[in-house]
């Protein structure tokens, strides 16, 4: 089993960035996928999750309205769009499998998943 986060970089306050999170070596429809990020001196927090059978899609409040997190399944992928960033999204963002196929706590550690990318930076700076 192995996640790949990218799409990370540099971008401009009000700017759009799009993650990817490239699955392999399991069905990536039997699974929950969740995104999440850590700032320089503050915790690991989820911001978003997609369930896998129904396609229901969570989003923290500090993300909700901005970031959306399509899933193409013939691509194993899932992806982070984010739109309308803000200097205080900037971290590395993480994209990790639950250990079931409905999202649960969207805000915590994660504890739930068992895979996890290898994380990629989002700096948002002018």
């Amino acid at each position: 089993v192995q996640l790949q986060a990218s799409g990370g970089g540099l971008v401009q306050p009000g700017g759009s960035l799009r993650l990817s999170c490239g699955a392999s070596g399991f069905t990536l429809d039997y699974y929950a996928i969740g995104w999440f990020r850590q700032a320089p001196g503050k915790e690991r927090g989820g911001i978003s999750c997609i369930s896998s059978r129904d396609g229901s899609t969570y989003y923290a409040d500090s993300v909700s309205g901005r970031f959306t997190i399509p899933r193409d399944n013939a691509k194993k992928t899932v992806y982070l769009q984010m739109n309308s960033l803000k200097p205080e999204d900037t971290a590395v963002y993480y994209c990790a499998r639950s250990r079931f196929f409905a999202c649960t706590v969207i805000g915590g550690p994660g504890n739930e998943y068992d895979y996890w990318g290898q994380g990629t930076q989002v700096t948002v700076s002018s």
